[in-house]
């Protein structure tokens, strides 16, 4: 927003006054300070968008095994990869992996100390393949190097350092069949064929203990092994499943620790005997699910719980480590999470959280109860003052309250509990899932669109997870229902507040939060000025029956929860739901991103909903990634999209924008319809040449 500067012009000043008396000689003028002029204001500077949204720094530090490495997350040549240092020489460090193209985002020690894993996939498609690297030679193997298949870690052990327990769906995408693979050789021994398990859980000896299955109706049927089958344990009906969850086995294989709401509306951690079936719970919360477990590296027992209402709260079980606990309270800022142990439980990576600085990293030894710094996320915004978020409760129309988070910009303040300052341009910043959840903390995005003058409101709607299963359970049938009241109801409640205005809140968000934005400019066409989806579904019918092969053990409850696609009714309410039955009804500027390899929201969403706006000369700017699957994983490629949808804000919003400029170097963006529509992008466009 450009500012105008008003410049003052002073008037001559006189030396004597008229009628003083003639003096003998004439007097020489007297000296003045010269006219104070007030300077032209200075528009604050912007954080730049590669700041926020390029490379971390440094990011995932991990131990090995042995205490005696870390390894963590790094830019090699402007792309992450995984380096290697020994934790008393850090300055020694060494990139172990050689990627080019995506970067690594997920990286473990192997029990071996002399290897790491890795996972990567090609182009955004989710089928992710899993590499060895050996630290003697830094060669990656390839453990599994086939085509189109997907692969999961189901368990490792220190027991059996070399090896893994992989699944793998190489013989059938719908089931990933259970291998016993050596990360040395690469060698696969195929432990089970999968017929209809939708998850396992092994002991230390990488056998087979416990599955779950899916069941008509969308619940969870959990089986136990006995001998060479499996035999029923305990049933998980619908309403419990998005709250229960098996974590795994003691070391001595004799207990089963799991998180459960069955019986109850918050979920609680709970073990149960093998040998007498007895369940006991260990720790539950009165506010929100337990969601976070840390367990004794080796005897795998658990030693703390976290749950998560507005902010984290953890309950120490193990009295051993309570001195640990409330010393690294007081080391930092923020709320903390222990990310990484060595298998003597002598030293410990810790991970602190605040909502004004990204993420920073201490290494936490236990035997002298010091805390040393390791490194920051990003240290360039350690350097800057940045917004603070507030945690609120929003009232619901019906009641229910929805724990949600605002970010104010730097120049406007809360006057109260009641009031801000000022009112803001608004952006209702929308999460995926739905079945995930906003949390307190460093939020780029929050971060991102405050320092451009926005005020941005993310709401934890029904259905997002933690807050117990009746939260979770409001929300069947519901999408683009009352999951959507439940963001109306937020953007009214900020209006009423002075946060923002009627006329100046936008939508914006990913995945079911991209649905969400397009439903905000269907079903409720005058609440918002404009609106940004990404990869967000435009047809729950097609939604349904383009989803990865591999989703089939989670079909029926998915179809249980939004709708059944197989019954009349379950389509017709599909059909009622789904932003293209209503496409004429969008008024307001809408900008869509996709990944053109997206498994989950398959391009044909997005194309649908651009195709019928054309069709009905509704303005509308598609951005297409041809590199990119569910979201965008290249910075290079994030960052040109949020130059682009900071250009549409600004047009829409009237906020702060820094120039697209140079911000689609290195990105594979393609603008296959609406160039126009945005300031500066067909520009952009032209002097842009894709990698």
């Amino acid at each position: 927003m450009s500012r105008r500067t008003t410049l003052f012009v002073a008037s001559c000043w006189l030396v004597g006054c008229a009628g003083a008396p003639p003096a003998a000689e004439p007097t020489p003028p007297v000296a003045q300070p010269a006219p104070t002029v007030a300077p032209p204001a200075q528009p604050r500077p912007l954080i730049p968008r590669d700041v926020l949204f390029g490379n971390p720094e440094h990011t995932s530090p991990r131990l090995s095994p042995d205490g005696k490495r870390l390894s963590w997350l790094a830019p090699r040549d402007g792309v992450l990869n995984v380096w290697v240092a020994p934790l008393d020489d850090l300055a020694s460090k060494r990139p172990v992996t050689a990627d080019k193209k995506r970067g690594i985002r997920v990286h473990a020690w192997a029990y071996t100390n002399e290897h790491v894993l890795y996972a990567q996939d090609e182009g955004g498609d989710e089928n992710w393949r899993l590499y060895s690297v050996a630290l003697a030679t830094d060669a990656a193997l390839d453990l599994t190097p086939m085509k189109g298949v997907q692969a999961r870690i189901v368990q490792a052990s220190p027991k059996k350092p070399t090896e893994l327990l992989l699944g793998i769906n190489d013989r059938d995408p719908k089931w990933h069949d259970t291998y016993r693979v050596d990360l040395t050789t690469g060698k696969r021994t195929l432990v089970e064929k999968n017929d209809g398990k939708a998850s396992y859980v092994a002991d230390d000896e990488l056998a087979l203990r416990f599955a779950t299955a899916s069941v008509k109706g969308g619940g969870y049927s959990v089986l136990q092994k006995k001998g060479a089958k499996w035999a029923p344990f305990a049933t998980i009906a619908l309403e419990d499943t998005r709250n229960t969850n098996l974590l795994g086995l003691d070391a001595a294989g004799k207990e089963l620790f799991w998180t459960t709401s069955i019986g109850r509306d918050r979920s609680v951690l709970a073990r149960v005997s093998l040998a007498s079936g007895k369940s006991e719970v260990i720790a539950e919360s009165p506010k929100a699910d337990v969601v976070e477990v840390l367990a004794h590296p080796t005897t795998r027992m658990p030693r703390a719980a976290a749950s998560e209402h507005l902010r984290k709260d953890w309950v120490v079980l193990d009295p051993s480590i309570v001195s640990d606990f409330e010393a690294l309270g007081k080391v930092a800022a923020g709320d903390f999470q222990i990310t990484s142990q060595s298998l003597d439980d002598q030293r410990w990576v810790v991970a602190f959280t605040l909502d004004t600085a990204a993420a920073r990293y201490y290494l936490w030894d236990r035997p002298s109860q010091k805390a040393t710094f390791l490194m920051s996320e990003r240290p360039e915004l350690d350097k800057l003052e940045l917004a603070r978020m507030t945690p609120v409760l929003i009232p619901a129309r019906d009641g229910l309250q929805l724990p949600s988070y605002f970010t104010l910009p730097k120049a406007r303040r809360m006057v109260s509990q009641e009031r801000a300052d000022a009112p803001s341009p608004l952006v209702l910043f929308v999460h995926g899932g739905p079945w995930a959840r906003d949390r307190f903390g460093y939020h780029p995005y929050h971060q991102w669109l405050a320092d451009r003058g926005y005020a941005v409101l993310s709401v934890n709607f029904r259905g997002s997870t933690g807050f117990g299963k009746s939260f979770v359970n409001a929300s069947n049938h519901e999408w683009g229902g009352k999951m959507h009241d439940d963001l109306v109801d937020a953007v009214k409640w900020a209006i009423d507040r002075g946060i923002t205005r009627p006329e100046q809140v936008a939508i914006m968000g990913g995945s079911y939060g991209g649905y969400a934005t397009l439903v905000g400019l269907t079903v409720t066409p005058k609440t918002f000025a404009c609106g940004v989806d990404i990869v967000g579904p435009s047809n729950l019918i097609t939604l349904f029956e383009s989803i990865p092969p591999y989703w089939e053990s989670f079909k029926e409850e998915f179809l249980s929860r939004v709708g059944d696609s197989r019954t009349e009714a379950g389509r017709k309410l599909l059909v009622e739901r789904s932003p293209l039955t209503l496409v004429e009804r969008i008024e307001r500027p809408l900008l869509i991103g996709q990944g053109a390899n997206d498994p989950r929201v398959k391009q044909a969403e997005s194309d649908q909903i651009v195709g019928a706006m054309k069709a009905k000369s509704i303005p509308v700017t598609y951005v297409l990634y041809p590199d990119e699957g569910h979201g965008f994983a290249r910075p290079e490629n994030r960052t040109s999209f949020n130059a682009v949808a900071e250009a549409f804000l600004a047009g829409c919003l009237k906020g702060r924008a820094e120039p697209i400029g140079h911000s689609f170097r290195g990105s594979s963006i393609e603008v296959p319809h609406g160039a126009e529509h945005v300031v500066g992008l067909a520009d952009a466009l032209a002097g842009h040449e894709r990698p």
